[in-house]
């Protein structure tokens, strides 16, 4: 018995057998597949509900241009080639959202996050949690995620985002395609991590 009520099959899609993957086939990534993986994403737990990752998709060619020539050398080849490039970024002013999020506690926008410096600390923690929900909803939709933290973040931020957005990984997305997989690196095994206090 594994301990885990979630399908053998779904805990290979999700975590034992997904791959970052390094070579993608043409297929395009559809809008609908884009909208099913955040209707599952949403619900990761952020503190407050705070809710302050912000997803901008690459489309167009020239965003696909000026993001390539900002990814470091050895990651351009493959971001140019995945046919759905997501930068994942952190909402510095999500306190914006947060009577609606929070109804319970509205002051909380004004009574917690009022200072910038708090709300940066905060949303870099809480939207790199949901980043790592949203590499797992695009395993669930059977598509391989290949997120990237190698790039230029400032020159990212200058070109496709604003001074309210603080990026964090670009995600290539798509099929994969011949070859996309490295040979799998060793874990750590539990007694190697897990202690008890």
């Amino acid at each position: 018995m594994s301990g885990l009520a979630l399908h053998t099959a779904a805990q290979d899609l999700l975590f034992r057998e997904a791959r970052t993957a390094n070579t993608f086939t043409a297929e395009p990534v559809t809008e609908d597949q884009v909208r099913a993986i955040y209707d599952l994403v949403k619900y990761a737990p952020t503190a407050y509900n705070q809710s302050p990752l912000r997803v901008v998709l690459v489309r167009s060619d020239e965003a696909r241009e000026r993001l390539v020539d900002l990814m470091d050398e050895g990651n351009r080849r493959k971001t140019a080639a995945a046919p759905l490039i997501a930068i994942l970024a952190a909402d510095n002013e999500f306190h914006e959202e947060l009577p609606a999020l929070l109804p319970h506690f509205p002051q909380a926008k004004d009574l917690l996050f009022a200072e910038r410096p708090v709300r940066e600390e905060s949303a870099f923690l809480n939207a790199t949690l949901q980043a790592a929900y949203f590499i797992l909803g695009v395993r669930a939709a059977g598509l391989a995620a290949g997120p990237m933290t190698g790039f230029d973040f400032a020159g990212v931020q200058k070109e496709l985002l604003d001074g309210d957005h603080t990026p964090l990984m670009i995600v290539n997305i798509g099929r994969p395609g011949p070859d996309a997989w490295y040979p799998r690196s060793p874990r750590l095994a539990y007694d190697e991590v897990v202690t008890t206090a």
